[in-house]
């Protein structure tokens, strides 16, 4: 499994459409081949913030399976232009030795 880690800074302003419209891309997302779960969550400092969690399958699952797929298209044209800036996206892999318990 892997975890897709996305920080997410949303315009000022623009969070109520933002939620309206990771409403509509969820479903996008969770139908595609690899994908396991996800979570979007608020900062609770800074409310214009969000943390998105996706765990996949495999790496490929997401960077050529989700990416690469129409989908993803209409994923981008919801939520892409709420960014700013642009999130740097990271992936993460399990470290079973050094873990105790379910994710959080």
């Amino acid at each position: 499994m892997i975890l897709e880690v996305a920080p997410l800074q949303i315009r000022p302003g623009h969070c109520a459409a933002f939620e309206a419209a990771f409403a509509e891309a969820q479903a996008l997302i969770a139908a595609m081949p690899g994908y396991l779960s996800h979570e979007l969550r608020r900062c609770l400092e800074r409310d214009h913030e969000y943390l998105l969690l996706v765990r996949w399958r495999s790496l490929e699952d997401h960077e050529i399976g989700f990416r690469g797929s129409p989908e993803y298209q209409r994923w981008k044209a919801l939520l892409h232009h709420f960014y700013d800036p642009f999130p740097t996206v990271s992936h993460y892999a399990p470290q079973p030795e050094l873990s105790s318990g379910a994710p959080a």
